[in-house]
């Protein structure tokens, strides 16, 4: 049964979009205020700088000062969509034209405030969607002060991305984040929001939690039941030091507590839901489930690909090993930086080694002898935001070269090549220190998808990897090999690192079912909540001793998804545990909410009409295809399932056109590419076949299954010259 769940089944798209409605029940404005002068008695400087903060204006009502967009009756338009954006009285109005249609909107939010504001409209009660044009709020020196298209390219209304898609949904994909005490409430009944929240924006209870508003409401009960303060102990805070030859301070003091950071993390990554909202007091992997270093987020050596904010890359830095946190560089109420320039970097870097022309190469005074530019190189998204790589990395273009990796160097001198930086920082500091052998199959893991058996397996225990690193290793074991022992296994289980023991739950249908009950079992009653949800995943529909874990964590499992079925994807993976129950009718109707909220997300297609083929209805399979490629006419999966159909069929001739599809909308899938060139062969064009797999072996990085294809073509059509150069592609790479 090709059921196709891996890459869905935890996979969130977390945007940086927000927005609210009529129908929306929401804390008054007067309420804002009280609180906020609530903090502002006993705190007022830090209400000052959070004030200052872009935390503060992550959300607001549409009033003259909070609305920065040219709302003077001008005009923009992007490919086919075109906005006119005016005031009417009091109010920000957006004429929107759109496939020839008209549509009058009103700015309901303003989402946002540097180095772009976006606005919220209200599409239909209740349900809110980020507006397309967004403005530069930048200066125009930089290029700001215009409306632009977030996307530069035309996003036509049948796709996923389009903006009135859920992945553009503010109560679903934004509001947890730039609001505080957020519930989305999703109705799906009839596909609807009745969502809440307590403050419109970060405010002071989004870090501090409950506590805080206990603190700030009833100041009595806290002096009434505490020690005063000159009778408690004080305790022992400790320090960044450094000694005059030291190149790095080091930590003084008591080990640091830095569980704090997982109020940062909770929105600055990127993550799945498992509860309907979070509050600062609960842990991070009891409320999320973390998304793990892949190939299509990051770079192989785990630079910043994707929009992923900065979990991913901050623990996977030397500097989060060694303790430091947000808090050593970011202001806690500004959230601005602690220093100006190299300033902050020389907290805790001798400025006798680094502030030094014979370490940056560059002037102390320009753009490139700034820390940052080598070690935190930029990435733009959304047109105009710049993030910086939160992973410190050093430039490093001997990586580069072979593994298509970004470096600062070339990332600055655009117009020069990998070799040219490589030659330039050996004249420099001579050869590069050698990437050790764990780095090696580390990258080779993210460029290539899989490694050998053994490899892979070297690289999942290796103790020199990050626990972000080390966890994706382990989670991407299913690529790699087939099955794993319990004994295998027992290590990731049974260790103290959570990510460790998230990614071995995720990985669990290696475990053959004999074995699944038994090493998975402590999993259920994990710690943390997103361990206990991917271990019943892989247990639920089986016989198990410990029911009352296994119930408990299915229904904390249900609850995730029922939390995400607002859009394809929870609905998605609801229909795969029903299936796992033997609940066939409902898996089937789980299958069809997610077409009809979510109707591009082609997974969905793939899965309801094999669930029909297992049944034997052949009609509704491949109604349900036709229904898929209709939305989805350029879809991998579904015309490569639509192939699969042909070819069960014995429509040979049709298969190859579906596999050709699937193959050229999926440039890199090797499997597609194999189905594709063994239907050629199949309808006698064996030549065509090979010599297409010769032009594009390096395309899918010598394949081995692609390269034992060829082989067998070549001798089939007794090509000896073929035989013989493909033979010793093969033997190159076993």
């Amino acid at each position: 049964m090709m059921l196709y769940c891996l890459r869905y089944l935890f996979i969130s798209v977390l945007l940086t979009w927000s927005f609210v409605a009529s129908g929306t029940e929401v804390t008054s404005a007067a309420d804002e205020k009280t609180v906020a002068r609530s903090c502002q008695n006993c705190h007022a400087k830090e209400t000052e700088l959070w004030q200052g903060s872009h935390h503060s204006k992550a959300m607001a009502f549409p009033t003259d000062s909070n609305v920065l967009g040219d709302f003077s009756d001008v005009r923009f338009s992007h490919y086919s969509k075109s906005a006119r954006f005016y005031r009417e009285k009091s109010y920000f109005k957006i004429d929107f034209r759109e496939d020839d249609q008209l549509t009058r909107y009103q700015v309901a939010y303003t989402f946002g405030v540097y180095p772009l504001q976006q606005y919220l409209v209200e599409v239909e009660s209740g349900r809110y969607q980020v507006f397309p044009f967004a403005w530069d709020s930048r200066n125009a020196e930089s290029g700001g002060q215009r409306w632009y298209a977030t996307y530069d390219e035309n996003i036509p209304s049948d796709d996923r991305l389009h903006w009135k898609q859920p992945l553009q949904n503010w109560n679903g994909m934004c509001a947890d984040c730039h609001s505080n005490g957020f519930k989305r409430n999703f109705q799906p009944g009839d596909n609807s929001f009745k969502s809440q929240w307590e403050h419109i924006s970060v405010s002071c209870e989004s870090c501090h939690g409950s506590l805080a508003e206990g603190h700030g409401r009833q100041p009595k009960q806290k002096a009434n039941s505490s020690k005063p303060l000159s009778e408690t102990k004080a305790k022992n805070i400790g320090f960044w030091q450094r000694s005059e030859n030291e190149p790095v301070a080091h930590w003084q003091g008591e080990k640091r507590d830095n569980r704090f950071m997982e109020t940062c993390f909770a929105c600055h990554s990127l993550r799945s839901p498992l509860t309907d909202g979070f509050s600062a007091s609960t842990p991070f992997l009891d409320s999320f489930t973390p998304t793990l270093i892949d190939s299509l987020m990051y770079y192989p050596d785990g630079q910043i690909k994707e929009e992923v904010y900065v979990y991913g890359s901050f623990l996977q830095s030397k500097m989060y090993q060694a303790g430091v946190n947000c808090l050593d560089c970011h202001d806690s109420h500004s959230m601005a930086l602690k220093a100006e320039g190299n300033g902050l970097c020389l907290q805790c870097h001798n400025p006798q080694e680094y502030q030094q022309v014979k370490h940056t190469r560059h002037d102390l005074d320009s753009i490139a002898g700034q820390c940052v530019s080598c070690h935190m190189p930029e990435t733009t998204y959304m047109g105009v935001d710049a993030r910086r790589d939160h992973s410190f990395v050093i430039p490093r273009p001997h990586i580069s070269e072979s593994n298509q990796t970004p470096n600062a160097c070339t990332q600055c001198h655009d117009d020069k090549s990998d070799a040219w930086a490589l030659n330039t920082i050996k004249s420099w500091h001579g050869d590069p220190k050698p990437i050790t052998q764990d780095e090696a199959l580390f990258l080779r893991l993210l460029n290539d998808g899989y490694l050998s058996r053994e490899e892979h397996l070297q690289l999942a225990n290796s103790l020199e990897l990050s626990e972000i690193k080390r966890a994706s290793v382990i989670n991407l074991l299913p690529s790699s090999v087939e099955q794993l022992s319990g004994k295998q296994f027992l290590p990731w289980v049974q260790s103290e690192e959570p990510l460790v023991r998230l990614a071995a739950a995720q990985a669990g249908s290696l475990l053959p079912e004999s074995e699944r009950e038994k090493v998975l079992n402590t999993l259920l009653k994990d710690k943390y909540k997103a361990v206990r949800v991917a271990a019943a995943n892989h247990l639920v529909g089986m016989k198990h001793s410990d029911f009352h874990s296994l119930q408990n964590a299915v229904e904390e499992l249900f609850t995730a998804n029922n939390v995400n079925s607002w859009r394809g994807e929870g609905n998605f993976n609801q229909s795969l545990i029903y299936s796992k129950q033997g609940k066939q009718k409902e898996s089937i109707e789980s299958l069809k909410r997610s077409i009809a909220i979510d109707p591009y997300f082609d997974a969905a297609y793939v899965n309801l009409a094999e669930t029909y083929r297992t049944i034997g209805n052949a009609k509704l399979e491949r109604d349900t295809l036709k229904q898929g490629l209709t939305a989805n006419p350029i879809s991998g999966p579904i015309n490569y399932s639509f192939g699969l159909l042909e070819i069960r069929s014995g429509n040979s001739a049709r298969a190859v056109d579906y596999f050709f599809k699937a193959k050229q909308s999926s440039s890199n899938n090797a499997q597609y590419a194999y189905l594709y060139f063994l239907s050629l062969d199949n309808v006698g064009k064996t030549q065509q076949a090979l010599d297409e797999i010769k032009q594009s072996i390096d395309q899918y990085q010598s394949n081995p299954q692609l390269v034992e294809l060829a082989l067998s073509f070549a001798h089939k059509l007794g090509d000896r010259d073929s035989y013989k150069e493909i033979k010793a592609l093969l033997t190159q790479l076993y």
